[in-house]
């Protein structure tokens, strides 16, 4: 157990952290098996301790994850649009986009920034936006919040346990990764009972017409 800390010890010491923290953050964008929370709430923990430097940790995950969903965001434009361009005009697919497609252009910010403290969810968020062809500047201005907010938020959970457990780094890391996972499970619980009261919702219906007044 000792030469794994002291291993990340020396990892998060090193200048080369930052760097690697980008290009996880980057690859989680479209590619979202690399764990770049765990990374960033990791380099947070260690922070506490003098290094790696916290806003620097802070800005290069916000980059990186910004870099990263603008990947995920031309996939779905080249790609995307092309394959829904396909799908038949009255199928069920079809009619799941355009639903998507009206969601998201009237309350896509909300949709994007909620969607980054999902892990997958972003991914799935930044493709379909892609795809539907959200305006691009309006894309990078709703990513650029909510990949700061991101940043800041993991790099913080974690300096916060760094600094509970300041002398048992794992212990930190584990009170920083409990902390993430329950504000996804927080975030996940409110999107389904939000889902559920809408599905469970009437469906208005037209009032008959009394036709005997008519006329």
């Amino acid at each position: 157990m000792m030469d794994l800390l002291d291993l990340l010890h020396d990892t998060m010491s090193s200048p080369w952290v930052y760097l690697a923290i980008f290009a996880i953050a980057v690859l989680d964008g479209f590619f979202p098996v690399v764990p770049s929370e765990t990374a960033v709430i990791t380099a947070g923990v260690f922070a506490a301790s003098g290094a790696p430097y916290l806003p620097a940790v802070i800005v290069v995950a916000a980059a990186g994850a910004l870099v990263g969903d603008h990947v995920s965001y031309a996939i779905g434009r080249g790609g995307g649009t092309r394959l829904l361009d396909r799908l038949p005009p009255d199928g069920r697919r079809r009619a799941a986009i355009e639903r998507a497609r009206r969601g998201i252009a009237t309350r896509g910010g909300l949709i994007l920034t909620v969607a980054r403290y999902i892990p997958g969810g972003r991914t799935a968020v930044t493709l379909t936006m892609g795809a539907v062809r959200y305006p691009r500047r309006r894309f990078l201005a709703f990513d650029a919040l909510a990949a700061s907010s991101w940043g800041l938020y993991s790099a913080l959970v974690g300096y916060l346990g760094g600094l509970a457990f300041e002398q048992d780094p794992l212990r930190g890391l584990l009170l920083g990764l409990g902390l993430a996972l329950t504000v996804t499970v927080v975030v996940e619980v409110v999107r389904w009972l939000r889902n559920r009261r809408r599905s469970a919702a009437p469906t208005p219906t037209a009032e008959p017409v009394d036709r005997t007044s008519v006329g």
